[in-house]
């Protein structure tokens, strides 16, 4: 399809760069919040398989503190003690996603994609699930809408419940979208995303007044 071989990729370049440009005074003051805020760089990185198992390094705002130890680290809950007071704003905003802009101008990623995944859990995939990497991972995506956090709170064993739920129900939807993809799901992707994080922000800065009950 002339779109996902081009198009899509130009898509991209034009989105990605002009956000860089357009929020570099933001990004810079983001950057420097953080680094303020706690100990430890301004930026997270991670290795991420990517498009035909290509593995690529992330970036992202540092949210948390602390090096990842033990069974079930690499993943995080909500709740989870290592995220700070700032980053809890950050990853609830996605503001902590923003530059990973530049791993799409770069070419590692796509504005719209599958999630990427650690190399770990890739090892998990079956023959099937592997159909994603056919496409290049994406800072927003239809998988993007699964709450894990929220659903990995309660859980005991965080990474067996990550391993044996919510990857695979995060996979069928990023499958169906890596068979198939179009300008205008892109697009309907996009804006949503665009729309949810405006709405949180909006929700955070200017919560909604509660009136008193009349006696």
């Amino acid at each position: 399809m002339l779109y996902s071989r081009f198009g899509k990729r130009w898509l991209d370049l034009i989105a990605a760069t002009s956000g860089v440009i357009l929020l570099s005074p933001f990004l810079v003051v983001v950057a420097i919040a953080v680094r303020l805020s706690s100990p430890g760089p301004a930026f997270f990185r991670q290795i991420r398989i990517g498009q035909f198992g290509r593995k690529f390094r992330i970036f992202k705002f540092r949210s948390m503190v602390g090096e990842p130890r033990g069974r079930g680290a690499l993943l995080t809950a909500a709740g989870d003690p290592r995220i700070t007071t700032l980053g809890r704003w950050l990853r609830s905003t996605k503001i902590d996603e923003l530059p990973q802009l530049f791993n799409v101008i770069v070419g590692d990623m796509s504005i719209v994609g599958p999630r990427p995944e650690v190399p770990a859990y890739v090892l998990a995939y079956d023959e099937r699930q592997k159909t994603v990497l056919s496409v290049k991972p994406g800072i927003s995506g239809i998988s993007a809408n699964v709450r894990e956090e929220e659903l990995m709170a309660s859980q005991t064993d965080k990474e067996d419940y990550y391993i044996s739920t919510i990857m695979p129900a995060k996979l069928e939807f990023d499958i169906a979208y890596s068979r198939e993809v179009r300008f205008a799901t892109d697009m309907k992707i996009l804006f949503g995303a665009v729309g949810s994080v405006a709405r949180r922000i909006t929700e955070i800065l200017f919560p909604p007044l509660t009136t008193a009950k009349e006696t």
